[in-house]
C-alpha cells in the first residue's frame, strides 16, 4: 500500500514539474539556448504565488502572477544576453543569482507555509466533496496536472505553429540563415525566453502550492531535473518526430524520472542522494543511445565486410 502511494504521488510530481521540462525544452531544445535562469524562476513562481494567496488574491490569479513573474526573469536574461552582448551561460546565471535576492524580498523571508490557505488543490477538493466526490490529495493533484499540462501542450503547439513560432524553431536550427532571411533573431530569442520561464514559474507555483510550502532555495537543482526529463523522454521515445510528441515524450520521461526517485527511496536510499542518482541517470541516459548507435554500426559494417568477402 505504501509503495502504490509513493508512485501515486510520483505520478503527481511528474506531472506538476513536467511543465517546468517543458519550459526548458523550448530553450535548451528549439531555440539552442543554455539557460541558466531555471532555478530562480522555478523558486520565483513559488514565491509569488505564497505571498499572493496569503495577502488574500484566490489562487488560480496567484497562478497568473506566477506565470508573469517568470516571463519577466527570461525578459531579464534576454535583455542582458541581447542588448548587454553577456554569453548566454552567463546571462542566466547572473539572473539566477538575482532572482535569490529577489526573493527573498518578494517573501520578506527564506521561506513561507501554505498549510493553511486555500490553493487550487484544496479548492477543487472541497468543491468536489460538496458534489459528492471523495478523492485524495493526490487524486486532486493528479487531475490538476493532467489538465494543465494538457492546456501548456496544446498553447505551445499552437504558439510554434504561428509564423513567429516558426521563426524561433528556425533560429534553433540555423540563426545564421533566419538572419540572412531578414529576421530580428534577438527578438526570437527574448520571446522564447519569455515563453519558457513562464512556464518554469507555472510549475514552481504549482509545486508549492502542492507541497503546502515556498522556499528561496526551492529551485536548487531544477534545471538538472528538467534536463533528466527531456533526455529520458527522448530515449525512451527516441523514435518520434511529430512537435507534439516530442513535448508528450517531455511529460513522459518528467513523469518516469519521479517514478524512479520514488522506487530509489523506497529501496532505502537517503534524500541526500538524490541529486547524485539524478546526475548518474543523466549521463547513463546520454550515453546509452550513443553507444547502442556505434555498436549497430559497427556491427552493419562487420556484416557488410563479411558479404563483400562471400563474393
Amino acid at each position: 500500500m505504501q509503495f502504490l502511494l509513493a508512485i501515486e504521488g510520483a505520478i503527481v510530481q511528474g506531472l506538476l514539474w513536467a511543465i517546468l521540462a517543458l519550459g526548458s525544452y523550448i530553450t535548451f531544445r528549439l531555440l539552442k539556448f543554455t539557460d541558466m535562469t531555471v532555478d530562480g524562476s522555478f523558486a520565483l513562481g513559488a514565491c509569488v504565488t505564497a505571498v499572493a494567496i496569503i495577502n488574500g488574491i484566490q489562487p488560480i490569479f496567484a497562478l497568473f502572477l506566477a506565470f508573469i513573474s517568470g516571463g519577466l526573469a527570461g525578459a531579464i536574461t534576454g535583455f542582458i544576453h541581447n542588448k548587454l552582448e553577456i554569453p548566454e551561460v552567463l546571462s542566466g546565471i547572473l539572473t539566477q543569482i538575482s532572482l535569490y535576492s529577489i526573493n527573498l524580498r518578494i517573501m520578506g523571508r527564506a521561506n513561507q507555509q501554505l498549510l493553511k490557505y486555500d490553493t487550487i488543490f484544496s479548492q477543487l477538493q472541497n468543491l468536489l466533496t460538496n458534489v459528492g466526490i471523495n478523492l485524495n490529495n493526490n487524486q486532486v493533484a493528479l487531475i490538476i496536472g493532467l489538465l494543465l499540462v494538457s492546456l501548456v501542450i496544446m498553447a505551445l503547439y499552437w504558439f510554434f505553429g504561428t509564423e513567429i513560432g516558426s521563426i524561433i524553431r528556425a533560429t534553433g536550427d540555423n540563426e545564421a540563415m533566419v538572419r540572412a532571411l531578414g529576421q530580428n533573431t534577438e527578438h526570437t530569442k527574448f520571446i522564447a525566453l519569455i515563453i519558457a520561464n513562464s512556464c518554469i514559474a507555472l510549475a514552481g507555483s504549482l509545486v508549492g502550492m502542492y507541497q503546502g510550502a515556498a522556499d528561496v532555495g526551492m529551485g536548487s537543482g531544477a534545471i538538472v531535473i528538467g534536463l533528466a526529463s527531456i533526455v529520458i523522454g527522448e530515449v525512451i521515445l527516441r523514435k518520434v518526430v511529430a512537435f507534439g510528441s516530442k513535448m508528450i515524450a517531455v511529460v513522459v520521461g518528467s513523469v518516469i524520472y519521479r517514478i524512479i526517485i520514488a522506487l530509489v527511496l523506497q529501496l532505502g536510499l537517503h534524500t541526500n542522494d538524490l541529486k547524485l542518482i539524478t546526475a548518474i541517470m543523466v549521463a547513463l541516459a546520454l550515453f546509452l543511445p550513443n553507444a547502442v548507435g556505434k555498436h549497430n554500426a559497427k556491427k552493419a559494417k562487420t556484416l557488410a565486410e563479411e558479404e563483400s568477402n562471400n563474393a
